[in-house]
Formats: structure tokens, C-alpha cells, sequence
């Protein structure tokens, strides 16, 4: 996988076993972070990624100006393969390894973009909105295939990458 912006663009890192994980398609975190770009200023902003996979979301977002990333990952063999990317970045994403949904309530920091893409069919979309939502202070993003209760967020904009539906919701009305 590469870094496609930024500071970090065309730096490799390594993707976890497919059969674990189902990594982000470099078309879309491009999208995700075009559109957010047009939404908001990246500079001194935060991001979390509550289902981290390889880590590369969190990695986009500092090569693009967020200030910090938090990354959460539940399988520690996962987890390790995540330290082992950020290794050679100078300025890296924070690293929590357990339940994203334990952890994301016990964060002491609001979050200006909280990007949501859990196994897809883990009936765990709705859980994960509502642990962050009190640490949301802008945009929360789900990546999903099938229809998810927004939980009262309010519903900014959607786009669809060939299945794969990018869903953009806030706390407030934007």
C-alpha cells in the first residue's frame, strides 16, 4: 500500500494478511480526503481511525496536515504490523491496541474527524457512533455496504465507490 498525499506520498507500507483485514483502496482514501479537504482545514486538526487495519489512515491524515492521529486496533498481530509501518515515520500516528469501542469512551480528546469502517457485516456500526460521539467535535465518516442507523447525527453527504459507500455525519448541523 502507498501513502497517495502529502508529506509521506509514495511511501510504502506493509498491509496485514487480507483475510484479517480489508484495507482501504488507495481511490478512496484519495476521495475521503479530497472531500474532507473541502469541508475543513487540516491544519491543528485531530483524527481518530477506530478500526485501524494497517494503519493507513491515520498515516494519510498526518501527510496531509492533521496535527495528530489516533489509531486503534483490536488483533495484536495486526497491532504489531501497524508499529512496524509507523517506524519510519518521524511524525506518527498514536497507537491504542484493544477494543475499539472500550477505548474511543475512555479518550480525553475531541476528535475533528472520526473515521468509522469496522468488518463490514460486525452489526457494530451503531455501538461504534455512540461511543464517539461525545468525543466528536466535527466530522465522523463511516465506510459501510449496507444500510447503518446514523443515530441522530446529522447526515452531511455520501458517495458511493463502486459498493463501497463513504458516509459523512456530524454532531451538528454543518
Amino acid at each position: 500500500m502507498i501513502i497517495t498525499a502529502g508529506k509521506y506520498k509514495g511511501q510504502k507500507i506493509t498491509a496485514p494478511d487480507e483475510n484479517i483485514t480489508r484495507p482501504t483502496l488507495s481511490k478512496v482514501r484519495m476521495g475521503i480526503f479530497n472531500t474532507l479537504q473541502s469541508m475543513i482545514d487540516f491544519d491543528g486538526k485531530n483524527f481518530l481511525d477506530m478500526y485501524s487495519g494497517s494503519g493507513i489512515m491515520g498515516l494519510e491524515a498526518l501527510s496531509r496536515g492533521f496535527e495528530y492521529a489516533c489509531c486503534i486496533e483490536k488483533n495484536p498481530k495486526v497491532a504489531g504490523i501497524i508499529k512496524n509501518n509507523f517506524k519510519k515515520f518521524e511524525h506518527k500516528p498514536e497507537l491504542f491496541v484493544g477494543d475499539s469501542l472500550k477505548i474511543a469512551g475512555r479518550l480525553n480528546k475531541k476528535f475533528d474527524v472520526i473515521y468509522i469502517d469496522p468488518p463490514y457485516f460486525s452489526g457494530i456500526y451503531e455501538k461504534s457512533i455512540e461511543a464517539v460521539k461525545n468525543i466528536s467535535s466535527g466530522i465522523i465518516i463511516l465506510e459501510h455496504i449496507t444500510d447503518v442507523d446514523y443515530c441522530g447525527l446529522n447526515f452531511i453527504k455520501q458517495k458511493n465507490y463502486g459498493g463501497k459507500i463513504i458516509t459523512y455525519l456530524s454532531i451538528e448541523e454543518i
